[in-house]
């Protein structure tokens, strides 16, 4: 059996020394996702702005379809957020024709509605402009080195899929564990049937994060990643818009060390790689060395799709309480905390 591993990712900057307890409290991970639109108060569409604490997304959508008699799929959400932790998130309840939901007697340990709305459009997956968050770092062991390097973050660093999105788990000794949603993965491309359609495509989504993540690892290892190569597909920053750039210029290059835009890595999927000249030829080097991963995810008819390398934490600010600090950010959606961190500073995770 293929083993796919994940120690072996390369830092943008250098491996940091400073380290810090990570996530002793649910509170100290705070996530406030931002939609990029306001419900319009009318609509078939309920809205409800809920808060959880230690919930997992998918398991509080199931409940809301319980309560509500309805089918899952008429329960919807933007993105999954961390499950320990707070986090504040819009829910879609597809009511067509009917009178506002009553939640007096909703009743689910550590989550609560805060707002109830309505609105004239489904709310669908990936519709998150951004996520706001609020990270206590407890016992940290230089706070002058981490703001150094959460200065030096304010560049950018590489956009990776975070140790949730593989199911990494910690002991007692905060030492990780392979992720569960990898060795998933591994089974289901040596052969094994996974018939519980939820698990499939979180063992789906690991294995693509995961084929992402060696490309940009990839890229810091020959130092391209701050570079735009000839043929790179470039996303605009806060769309999933793209271009080939057959001949980069100074000014792609200013734009994206201005944070414009940025060079992209592949979802992969079936058909034709989409970018062309030196980046394409660059990512079918990296993508041959893993061709088991490459051709399952080819023959399950996932579609090629491109995820920019590299992200800028928006609105960074800190404050330090004695060996605690407090950091805030936004992100775009879909991007995990997790990776702004890593460039910082050593996660102890406590359970």
């Amino acid at each position: 059996m293929m083993s796919l591993d994940t120690e072996h990712w390369q830092y943008l900057y250098s491996t940091p020394t400073c380290t810090a307890r990570f996530k002793q409290h649910p509170e100290d991970f705070v996530v406030e996702e931002q939609l990029g639109f306001s419900p319009t108060g009318e609509g078939e569409h309920q809205f409800i702005w809920v808060e959880k604490v230690n919930a997992n997304t998918a398991f509080v959508a199931e409940q809301l379809a319980k309560y509500c008699n309805l089918p899952l799929r008429a329960v919807t959400y933007a993105g999954r957020k961390d499950k320990h932790a707070l986090t504040r998130q819009w829910f879609g309840i597809h009511t067509p024709g009917k009178a506002d939901i009553e939640f007096g007697e909703w009743d689910l340990p550590g989550v609560k509605i805060l707002r109830q709305t309505r609105h004239n459009k489904k709310l669908r997956t990936g519709q998150a402009k951004a996520n706001h968050f609020t990270i206590c770092l407890r016992e940290v062991s230089d706070t002058n080195l981490l703001i150094s390097a959460l200065e030096q973050s304010k560049a950018g660093v590489p956009n990776y899929f975070g140790e949730q999105r593989f199911g990494v788990a910690f002991n007692a000794e905060g030492q990780p564990s392979k992720g569960g949603n990898l060795a998933l993965a591994e089974r289901m491309v040596s052969g094994e049937p996974i018939r519980n359609r939820n698990k499939r495509n979180i063992a789906l989504s690991a294995l693509r994060s995961w084929l992402f993540n060696e490309v940009v690892s990839a890229r810091i290892q020959v130092q391209r990643f701050d570079t735009i190569m000839a043929g790179d597909a470039l996303m605009l920053t806060g769309s999933n818009s793209f271009f080939i750039c057959e001949h980069p210029s100074d000014e792609e290059g200013r734009r994206y060390q201005q944070g414009d835009l940025s060079p992209t890595a592949p979802l992969w999927g079936k058909g034709d790689s989409i970018p062309t000249a030196e980046a394409n030829r660059f990512e079918q080097k990296i993508c041959a060395e893993h061709v088991a991963v490459k051709d399952f995810l080819a023959s399950v008819g996932m579609e090629q799709e491109r995820r920019a390398i590299k992200i800028w934490p928006r609105d960074l600010e800190w404050r330090v309480e004695g060996d605690k600090l407090t950091v805030s950010f936004a992100l775009p959606g879909g991007c995990f905390a997790t990776s702004v961190l890593r460039e910082c500073v050593v996660l102890l995770h406590t359970s």
